[in-house]
């Protein structure tokens, strides 16, 4: 496809939720023919107004276009929209950027297969807001072919952010996941020190410089932690685990003195002694993967 054609090419988005929304926004900006449907078709009037094209069924939205964008609430609703209308996606590449399980994202693209359609699932690691710019990263796995052909247009949703995977379609509900899991530990941390220095009315405002330097810190344990968990080993280069336990029990202690929920770092303390109890005391902190890799009991 010719660089030309390709800003030309047409797309449909399903759903228009915020993010759905900001999805169409962003294609319409960068010139490419857009299709919309929603089950609110008044949602969709500022984007009429700017040139898309409202689709009076979800059908027809599939027909209109060779890429079809699907953005809803859950893969409940993807298949509740989608699979009446199967037959129409014969021939065309349906993305899924709605957020689910890998199971799940597996189970659609044999679904889409047996539809003769490409399958592509994808994350975004970004706000509604960020769609678009330089901001927004979105992460896309399944067929390489498809990936390849939609590229220069999926890049108007964040150009320098567009990654492709894997053929494995499940890949970027695993990162998505992975990620998701980061921030809730990130945000629960900083809310629990927040809480811990709001007894001693010190505004989260004023916490919230050191909080962020903390964090920036933590990404090199990251870099180092990631290192020795693909190598299988788990040196002290910074402190034991038996170290750390103890400073947890300090945390502990002064959340329960000051009267401050203290489940949080009871958790850190129990997955802590558990690494221990199987051997990893002295050794580096990156040894608790072996507790993660668990079921939960």
């Amino acid at each position: 496809m010719s660089p030309r054609s390709a800003a030309q090419a047409p797309v449909t988005v399903v759903g228009l939720g915020l993010m759905g929304h900001a999805l169409a926004e962003a294609f319409l900006k960068n010139g490419h023919p857009t299709t919309v449907w929603n089950r609110s078709a008044d949602k969709a009037d500022d984007l009429v107004a700017r040139g898309a094209t409202l689709s009076g069924s979800v059908k027809s939205a599939v027909e209109a276009s060779p890429l079809v964008v699907v953005c809803v609430s859950d893969y409940d609703a993807v298949h509740q929209l989608l699979d009446p209308v199967g037959g129409s996606l014969a021939g065309r590449t349906l993305v899924n950027l709605t957020t689910a399980s890998s199971t799940q994202a597996r189970e659609t693209a044999a679904w889409a297969a047996e539809n003769d359609s490409a399958y592509l699932d994808g994350a975004i690691l970004g706000l509604p807001q960020a769609i678009g710019t330089a901001e927004a990263t979105l992460l896309y796995s399944g067929s390489k072919a498809a990936f390849e052909e939609h590229q220069a247009t999926l890049q108007a949703l964040g150009e320098t952010g567009t990654v492709y995977l894997d053929e494995d379609h499940g890949l970027s509900a695993l990162y998505d996941m992975s990620v998701l899991s980061i921030m809730w530990g990130v945000l629960n941390g900083f809310l629990q020190g927040a809480a811990l220095l709001g007894t001693a009315n010190v505004k989260a405002t004023t916490f919230a410089a050191l909080a962020n330097t903390a964090i920036k810190v933590t990404t090199d344990y990251v870099s180092a932690y990631a290192q020795q968990i693909d190598e299988g080993g788990y040196p002290a280069t910074d402190a034991t685990v038996a170290v750390h336990m103890g400073g947890m029990e300090h945390l502990i202690q002064e959340t329960e003195a000051l009267g401050v929920n203290s489940e949080l770092p009871n958790l850190f303390l129990a997955l802590a002694e558990r690494a221990a109890a199987d051997g990893h005391a002295d050794d580096g902190y990156a040894a608790l993967i072996e507790q993660f890799r668990k079921p939960s009991v």
